[in-house]
C-alpha cells in the first residue's frame, strides 16, 4: 500500500491548533505599552498623593499643637482651613491613637486619624505555608484607606482622612460597638459606627451624619473613596493573581467582575456590594440601601513574578453617598474573611457567587455535584484521600458513557473495510461515497455520531473540575504525601534558573497526569484512527492523532505546574482510572466478533428509521446531487 504524505490540510490542521495553544500561553503576558503607560500614571499618581500628604501633614501638625496648647490665634488659623471641623482640634482625641476591636476570627485596628480600619488581622489563617508563623493581614502598612471627601458650605473641600476622630466603644451585649466621630460641633459630626459580633467575620458598618446640613453642602453627593493594595498570601503570587479581581452585585441579584487586565474600570448602578476579592480571602463592602452609582478601578501590580512579589493588585471604588432630608444615613457592613463558599453562603447576601464556578452547565455541576459531594467526602477523611474517592465516583458515575463512546469506536472500526470498499469504488464521486456510507450506517445500524456524544457529555465535568479545585478553600494548606498545599504547586525540585511558561521548580502532580494522559491515548489513538477513515478533502487525522500523543503531554506539564496540587492530583486519578476502565471494557465487555455478526444480521433486516440529523444530511447529499447531475447535462 503507498504510504500516505503528510497533506497541506493536515499541516494547516495542525498549525491552527499550535497557534491556538500559544496564544492561550500568549494572551495573559502583559503588554509593554500598557505596562509603560501604567508606569507613567503610576508616577502621576504618586506625585499627587506626596501633594496631598504634605497638605494633610500641615493640618495634623496644627491639629495635635491646638489639641495640645488650645491657643486661640492658632485655632483660628486652622479654621481658615478646616472650618467648622477645626472643632475636631480641639478635641484630646486628636492624636495618632488607636482602637482595636477584636473577636475569635478577626483583630481590626481603628485609626483616629481617618477614623478607618488601619490593620484587619485573621486569626485563624496563616499566609504562605503551615506554621509559617505569620497571619493574614488584609489591612496593614498603609495599604488601604476610607475617606469621605467633604464640600462644604463654605466652598471647602475636605478629605475626613486627614482629620481627627473622637473614638468611644461601649459594648451592646456580647457585641463591641465602636463610635467613630468627626466633630463639626458638641452634636454635630460624621460618624463611623463599626459593629463586632462574637465569632463573625461580618462586622457592621454605619455612615451618617448629624447636625451637618448647614455644614455641608447637600446639594451633591458625598464622595466614598475606598482603596486596598492586595497583599500576597499565597505560595505563589502569580497564581494568587490569577483568581484577584473586583467582584460586585447589581441590578436586583446580578453579579459581574471587573476583569484581569492590567488596569480595568467599571460602572455600575444600584450595588449592593462591592467585593475586592483575592484568590483565597477577600474584603466586601455591602449596604441595605444600594449604592446609586459607583466607579471601580483594578490595577495589576504583577508584571513580573519573580519581582513583583509584595502585591497583586491596586483595587479602587468611588461611591457617592446620596443625603435625605439633608443628612446621610447609610447602612452598611465589612466583610474580612475566607473567600469560602460556605462560609460565604452562609450569610445569605450572594456572597458565594464571587467564587468562580462556571457559567451555566458547568457551574450547575460543581454547586449540585462537585461541592456537595467533596463537602461530604472531605468532612470524613482526608483531602488527599478525599480527592481520590471523589475522582473515583464520578468517573464510575461516567462509565456507561465510556461505555458507549467505546462500543461505538468498536462498530466503526468492524465497519472500516466496508467503507474503505466504498470509499474506493466511488472515490471520484465524493457525494455518493458519502450518501452510500450512510446507507451502510443505517443497515448496519450504526449512528458515526454516538461516538462524539458521550465524549462530549463529559466535557462538562472535565471543566467544570477546572474551576472546582482552584476555588476549593478547604484545600488551603492541607498536605497528603509529599504536597504541603493540595491549593498549590507541589514542588520537588527547585531549579536554579527560570523555563519560560513553566517557571523554576518542578511539581510531581503534574508529571504523573504528563505520563497517564500519554498512555491513555496511546492505546485509544489506535482505535480512533480505525473507527474515523479519513475524509476526501479533510486533514489526515491519523497523522495529527500520532503527533497529538505527545503534544498533549507536553502542554499539560507546562499548563499544571503552577497550578494546585489538588487539580493535578484529581487529573492524574481521573486518567488511571479511565486507562482501567477502558481495559476493562475491551477485555470484558466488547467482542469484535459477535460486534460484527449483530451488524450483519442488522443488514438483513428493515432499516432502522432515520433519525432528524441522518435524515437532513440524506436530503442535503440528494439535493447536492440532483443539482451536479444537472450541471452536468448543460
Amino acid at each position: 500500500m503507498e504510504e500516505k504524505k503528510f497533506d497541506l490540510n493536515s499541516i494547516i490542521g495542525f498549525v491552527l491548533i499550535f497557534g491556538i495553544l500559544i496564544w492561550i500561553m500568549y494572551q495573559n503576558q502583559p503588554d509593554e505599552a500598557a505596562i509603560a503607560a501604567e508606569k507613567t500614571k503610576k508616577e502621576l499618581v504618586i506625585k499627587e498623593a506626596k501633594a496631598k500628604e504634605l497638605e494633610a501633614k500641615t493640618v495634623a501638625i496644627a491639629t495635635v499643637a491646638v489639641a495640645a496648647t488650645g491657643d486661640s490665634t492658632q485655632l483660628a488659623q486652622l479654621q481658615k482651613t478646616l472650618g467648622n471641623f477645626a472643632y475636631s482640634a480641639t478635641l484630646p482625641s486628636a492624636k495618632a491613637g488607636f482602637t482595636t476591636i477584636e473577636n475569635e476570627l478577626v483583630k481590626l485596628k481603628i485609626a483616629n486619624k481617618g477614623g478607618f480600619i488601619v490593620e484587619a488581622t485573621l486569626k485563624q489563617f496563616e499566609k504562605f505555608k503551615k506554621g509559617s508563623g505569620e497571619l493574614v493581614e488584609l489591612i496593614k502598612d498603609n495599604n488601604a484607606d476610607l475617606n469621605v471627601q467633604l464640600l462644604t458650605s463654605d466652598n471647602r473641600t475636605l478629605n475626613s482622612k486627614d482629620l481627627y476622630f473622637e473614638p468611644t466603644l461601649t459594648k451592646v451585649g456580647a457585641d463591641q460597638v465602636l463610635s467613630m466621630r468627626l466633630k463639626a460641633g458638641a452634636n454635630e459630626f460624621l460618624e463611623y459606627k463599626y459593629i463586632l459580633k462574637p465569632n463573625d467575620y461580618m462586622i457592621g458598618f454605619d455612615i451618617r451624619s448629624q447636625g451637618l446640613n448647614k455644614v455641608l453642602n447637600t446639594s451633591k453627593p458625598l464622595d466614598l473613596e475606598w482603596n486596598l493594595k492586595t497583599y500576597r498570601n499565597e505560595k505563589s503570587v502569580a497564581y494568587e493573581n490569577r483568581y484577584t479581581e473586583i467582584y460586585f452585585e447589581h441590578e436586583e441579584g446580578k453579579i459581574d467582575y471587573a476583569g484581569l487586565g492590567q488596569s480595568e474600570e467599571s460602572d455600575l448602578e444600584k450595588a449592593t456590594f462591592v467585593a475586592f476579592k483575592q484568590h483565597f480571602f477577600s474584603t466586601i463592602l455591602l449596604t441595605k440601601t444600594p449604592f446609586e452609582t459607583a466607579k471601580l478601578k483594578s490595577a495589576n501590580l504583577v508584571h513580573d513574578d519573580k519581582v513583583d512579589t509584595t502585591f497583586t493588585k491596586q483595587f479602587k471604588a468611588n461611591i457617592p453617598l446620596a443625603f435625605s432630608n439633608g443628612e446621610v444615613d447609610y447602612k452598611m457592613s465589612w466583610y474580612f474573611g475566607p473567600t469560602d463558599y460556605k462560609t460565604l453562603k452562609s450569610y445569605d447576601k450572594n456572597l458565594e457567587k464571587i467564587i468562580s464556578l462556571g457559567w451555566g452547565i458547568f457551574g450547575w455541576i460543581n454547586k449540585f455535584i462537585f461541592i456537595p459531594l467533596f463537602g461530604f467526602l472531605s468532612s470524613y477523611i482526608a483531602y488527599g484521600i478525599a480527592i481520590i474517592i471523589f475522582t473515583i465516583l464520578i468517573k464510575l458515575a461516567m462509565s456507561p458513557i465510556t461505555f458507549k463512546s467505546f462500543l461505538s469506536q468498536a462498530k466503526m472500526k468492524v465497519l472500516r473495510p466496508e467503507i474503505t470498499e466504498l470509499g474506493e469504488k466511488f472515490k471520484k464521486d465524493p457525494m455518493k461515497k458519502q450518501q452510500e456510507t450512510m446507507k451502510l450506517y443505517n443497515k448496519a445500524g450504526v449512528n458515526p455520531m454516538a461516538g462524539c456524544i458521550p465524549a462530549l457529555i463529559q466535557l462538562p465535568f472535565m471543566y467544570a473540575s477546572f474551576q472546582f479545585f482552584p476555588s476549593a478553600f478547604e484545600l488551603r494548606q492541607k498536605s497528603f504525601l509529599w504536597a504541603d498545599d493540595l491549593s498549590s504547586f507541589d514542588e520537588i525540585i527547585r531549579l536554579p534558573f527560570y523555563i519560560p511558561f513553566y517557571g523554576n521548580h518542578i511539581s510531581l502532580f503534574p508529571v504523573l497526569a504528563s505520563i497517564a494522559i500519554f498512555f491513555y491515548m496511546k492505546m485509544t489513538s489506535g482505535d480512533q484512527q480505525m473507527a474515523a477513515p479519513q475524509q476526501e478533502g479533510m486533514p489526515d487525522m491519523a497523522k495529527m492523532m500520532k503527533i497529538m500523543i505527545y503534544v498533549s503531554p507536553i502542554m499539560m506539564l507546562f499548563f499544571f505546574n503552577s497550578y494546585g496540587a489538588g487539580l493535578s492530583l484529581y487529573n492524574f486519578i481521573s486518567n488511571l482510572i479511565t486507562i482501567g476502565i477502558m481495559i476493562v471494557i475491551k477485555r470484558y465487555f466488547i467482542d469484535s466478533d459477535k460486534i460484527h455478526a449483530q451488524i450483519q444480521e442488522n443488514k438483513l433486516k428493515e432499516p432502522k428509521k432515520q433519525g432528524k440529523f441522518q435524515k437532513k444530511l440524506q436530503e442535503v447529499m440528494e439535493q447536492a446531487e440532483a443539482q451536479k447531475a444537472q450541471q452536468k447535462k448543460k
